[in-house]
């Protein structure tokens, strides 16, 4: 057959003599094998930078990019995978060279004219463009890129950042970003971190945004929309930046006004904000299902309560840079947030958290019986299956751990391993596996660890409701 054809059909496999280096390297996995995800992320390399330029004309709803991927090889590598759902790809380069590249499904496999060494950093360039898609996930929830009534939102819990750019999306490889976004004239475009840049050209106006704490793909966003931006400061100079839906603004003008003392409160229990910004966008009501804890910038969907707010701040801590390994490990951020939400409400005159964990294992917290029931319904380090991480055994029954965990070492321990747990791993990945024994370690002596010990068989891990001691 043909030299090119063979070329062609030997993408997947170690070939010499089309383009390559040589016959040492091997293809990159089509997953990391997330226990409810086994497809999404990839292996053989780690990126350590994504800089994005969009384009997007809300009209008719087109999207063009320009995704550079700066990655580390993990070993000697012939081949490549990257995330991408749907969006049509005309060109990618490796280190400057075109490349050939496949796809099937949301997997991108892209052969690079040389092979790449293990410990190589290389910069891969992909320029792709279309229509991108909103996903619905197991639970039935949207993600990716909604359309909004004046624009559009990226959400990418847990898979929908592979709707709007090519990348390793799994929570495990966090890299920092520059994400360039253009659009027409008279409307604004938000994202992480700070604004390095704002200019008008030809009915343009382009947005510069730069985070240089690294960033699962699952906390990135845009918002594209007439939003009223604001820029303050905490009295600590930690720039807080803010995005309102114009109807959405006075409803939102004295929640907002409480971000400060919020994160004054957070940093006080949690340890130093984690992030060089903060803030928040505020859409209109439906244009998302729910508020997600965008890294420095969270999206509410419509003012949120005072709880929401704690609720979602507090995830800068747990989730955003402490981030879990796994999907497994979704607890560990939601498990917090929710017991952030009690810690806060015991500070400022609400019921205490012990009050709020009785209602809760008795069966009183919420009006509906199988609202109760359902903190039940599995072990919060063992959810069912993928369609089940945000459910109630998660955030409820996850602060309940996290609770009895206080019970268990008293206040001065509590907030010591709180804050230990939080720098130790900050800007890092984390496990189950890794918080049980930070917390065995740092309890405080033989009588506190086995009690601790004891919370992971009865609360963490066990079936059904624990018996009470």
């Amino acid at each position: 057959m043909p030299r090119t054809v063979a070329c062609a059909l030997a993408l997947l496999a170690t070939v010499s003599g089309c383009g390559g280096a040589g016959v040492d390297g091997t293809p990159g996995a089509d997953g990391v094998r997330d226990p409810y995800f086994p497809k999404l992320g990839n292996g053989g390399y780690d990126v350590t930078h994504y800089g994005l330029t969009l384009g997007y004309d809300p009209e008719a709803r087109h999207l063009t990019g320009t995704a550079e991927i700066t990655a580390r090889a993990a070993k000697n590598l012939s081949s490549f995978n990257l995330d991408l759902k749907g969006l049509d790809v005309s060109a990618i380069t490796v280190e400057g060279k075109a490349a050939r590249f496949q796809r099937a499904g949301h997997e991108l496999r892209v052969r690079p004219a040389d092979e790449l060494d293990r410990g190589e950093t290389f910069v891969a360039s992909v320029r792709y463009s279309g229509s991108p898609e909103t996903i619905t996930d197991a639970d039935d929830s949207e993600e990716g890129w909604l359309k909004t009534a004046d624009g559009a939102l990226a959400l990418g819990q847990p898979t929908g950042s592979m709707a709007w750019f090519p990348g390793n999306h799994h929570p495990s490889d966090k890299a920092s970003y520059d994400i360039e976004v253009t659009v027409p004239k008279g409307l604004k475009a938000v994202s992480n971190g700070e604004l390095t840049r704002e200019s008008t050209k030809n009915g343009r106006t382009t947005f510069a945004w730069h985070s240089a704490e690294p960033m699962a793909s699952y906390l990135a966003t845009v918002a594209i929309g007439k939003y009223e931006m604001e820029t303050s400061a905490t009295e600590d100079g930690l720039p807080v930046i803010t995005a309102v839906d114009p109807s959405q603004a006075k409803a939102s003008k004295k929640i907002l006004a409480k971000l400060p003392d919020v994160l004054e409160w957070a940093e006080y229990n949690f340890g130093p904000y984690p992030f060089s910004s903060a803030g928040a966008i505020v859409d209109r009501e439906g244009d998302a299902g729910y508020a997600l804890e965008t890294q420095t910038r969270p999206v509410f969907p419509g003012p949120p309560d005072t709880a929401l707010l704690v609720h979602e701040l507090a995830h800068q801590w747990f989730g955003d840079s402490v981030t879990p390994k796994s999907w497994r490990d979704m607890w560990l951020n939601e498990g917090f947030a929710t017991y952030a939400e009690w810690l806060y409400a015991e500070d400022n005159g609400g019921d205490s958290a012990q009050e709020t964990f009785d209602a809760l294992y008795e069966g009183d917290l919420y009006a509906d019986k199988e609202d109760n029931e359902a903190v039940w319904a599995f072990p919060p380090a063992k959810p069912t299956d993928a369609a089940h991480i945000s459910e109630a055994p998660v955030y409820e029954r996850g602060a309940m751990v996290i609770h009895k965990i206080r019970q268990a070492v008293g206040d001065d321990a509590f907030y010591d391993i709180v804050q230990g747990w939080a720098k130790t791993y900050r800007h890092k990945n984390a496990d189950t596996r890794d918080f049980t024994e930070y917390v065995e370690e740092h309890a405080g002596g033989d009588e506190a660890r086995e009690k601790v010990s004891r919370i992971w068989g009865d609360w963490l891990y066990g079936d059904g409701r624990p018996d009470r001691p």
